[in-house]
């Protein structure tokens, strides 16, 4: 997906009608969901990605990721550090679609995970 400017794009403007996999978009409505609502999340909230192909596994990778990016967006707007340049995340999605975030392989899919 990553390699793809103008998806991504889509993506980010609204995954739901992006072209992407649909086990793609519930995994981004679980983390939609994640974001506005984290204290009512259920068992089903959990189960609805599983039936969509994520793994246990990929599933609290997404969490994990998706909290520690919510807890440094708040550390960084409380203490005033500032924010990258846009040609700065261009660089670094250029790096992590190439190497990945362990430095190795590319972005997962369902199938990787």
């Amino acid at each position: 997906m990553l390699e793809d400017r103008d998806l991504v794009d889509a993506v980010l403007a609204d995954y739901r009608s992006a072209p992407i996999d649909d086990q793609w978009k519930a995994l981004f409505a679980f983390i939609d969901r994640m974001n506005a609502e984290s204290n009512a999340m259920q068992q089903g909230d959990i189960d609805a990605v599983k039936a969509a192909g994520w793994s246990e596994e990929a599933i609290y990778d997404a969490i994990t990721v998706c909290a520690l990016f919510n807890f440094y967006n708040k550390w960084i707007d409380a203490t005033g550090v500032s924010d990258m340049p846009a040609a700065a995340y261009e660089m670094s999605g250029v790096r992590m679609a190439a190497h990945g975030y362990g430095g190795a392989g590319g972005a997962a899919s369902p199938a990787d995970v």
